[in-house]
């Protein structure tokens, strides 16, 4: 009794829309908006000892949903979404709150570990879901409408052209993905690129589309940890959700290395999730999604650029396209719902549902951002002096 006590005192203080929750003994209790019919339902089947929520919510009750012990009927990111807006819910108040930034190991073989375990999941399950250019990563949407496939060429190209690229220029990718920047630029920006990546998977994929497209002159993609190159300078360097894998003890180096990499009159595109409140983790992502992820903060992270004497001229968000991203994969993937449990499991599929929603509601709520970074070296003048 005690237990659904506080339960009832935690629900009070999360939600201002009209949610209904049934307890494990059968009783039921309404919060939010009383006035209306539920918009979402909640089930919870077997009792979560308070202490487990108190000691990390978001573990705690996204472990319960992943085995069945809570239900949820309605929209996944509307509720996290709505729980986010209310100041003493479990995801903000001071009691629930264990966004702590921790100081996580991160040498190379642990970041190839963390790499393996998300991006090697196999190129088959990222194939059911995201759109043909296998882009993994906040898209641009010009207008609402585009489709999630324009979006991502969309968001190739705005990077792209920030970065006043000329013929036969040389591009770096750090974090290269499945190559769709690199490709984009040597064909449509005409490019000698390299791209690195940790993830076998991708490079796989990269090396075979070069051998077919003949593209041996113009492209290389290195299987290797970003701090192994050496002796090499580049006119310009990318990097897409990348340094959000780096670790906290380790976003003064990544930008140290970027320093080094970039030749004086370079430029260098830095697209990554970012919290304005500061830097965080989050224990249910870094246990099952995200092994050894850290958001940075936007302090954080202007002050390693700075340190390693390069300039910030231009800076912007992206965080309203990255909720449309996401919400784009999770109506995908809600279609390969049958196949994604057939090859991965039932606690697989709703881990990964979770975890979409959740993300889109983390950016709906302005929990998180994603932000663009172009950097250059001091005293390079010889770039327009205003946006395009």
């Amino acid at each position: 009794m005690l237990e659904k006590t506080v339960y009832n005192q935690l629900f009070s203080r999360s939600f201002s829309l009209p949610v209904e929750v049934t307890y494990w003994d059968g009783t039921t209790k309404r919060y939010g908006d009383t006035d209306n019919p539920p918009q979402i339902k909640i089930k919870i089947h077997e009792e979560i000892p308070m202490k487990e929520i108190t000691n990390n919510a978001s573990l705690a009750l996204g472990e319960a949903y992943m085995d069945h012990r809570i239900e949820i009927e309605g929209s996944i990111q509307a509720l996290i979404n709505d729980a986010y807006q209310q100041a003493n819910s479990f995801l903000r108040g001071s009691d629930y709150l264990k966004w702590l930034p921790k100081k996580q190991k991160h040498t190379k073989k642990q970041n190839q570990a963390d790499i393996h375990a998300h991006y090697d999941l196999g190129n088959d399950f990222y194939e059911m879901w995201l759109d043909p250019t296998l882009t993994y990563s906040c898209a641009y949407f010009e207008t609402p409408e585009d489709t999630l496939e324009q979006a991502q060429i969309n968001k190739v190209h705005h990077i792209l052209d920030k970065l006043f690229i000329k013929d036969n220029d040389t591009l770096l990718d750090i974090g290269c993905g499945w190559g769709t920047l690199m490709f984009t630029a040597i064909k449509e920006y005409n490019v000698k690129a390299t791209g690195i990546t940790l993830s076998e998977e991708q490079y796989n994929h990269i090396t075979n589309r070069i051998k077919e497209e003949h593209l041996e002159d113009k492209c290389r993609v290195l299987l290797m940890d970003y701090r192994d190159l050496k002796d090499e300078t580049f006119d310009h360097i990318t990097s897409v959700g990348m340094f959000e894998h780096v670790g906290a003890d380790n976003l003064k180096e990544y930008f140290g290395v970027i320093q080094k990499l970039l030749t004086p009159k370079g430029t260098a595109l830095i697209h990554g999730i970012t919290r304005q409140q500061g830097g965080a983790v989050n224990a249910w992502i870094n246990k099952y999604i995200f092994p050894g992820g850290y958001i940075p903060g936007l302090a954080e992270i202007v002050t390693d650029i700075t340190d390693n004497d390069l300039q910030l001229i231009d800076l912007e968000s992206l965080r309203r396209d990255y909720q449309l991203t996401l919400e784009h994969w999770t109506n995908n993937f809600h279609k390969v719902q049958d196949k994604v449990t057939e090859t991965m499991g039932d606690s697989f599929y709703r881990m990964w549902d979770l975890y979409l929603q959740a993300c889109a509601a983390s950016f709906e709520s302005s929990n998180i951002d994603v932000i663009q970074y172009l950097l250059v070296q001091p005293s390079n003048n010889d770039l327009p002096m205003h946006r395009a």
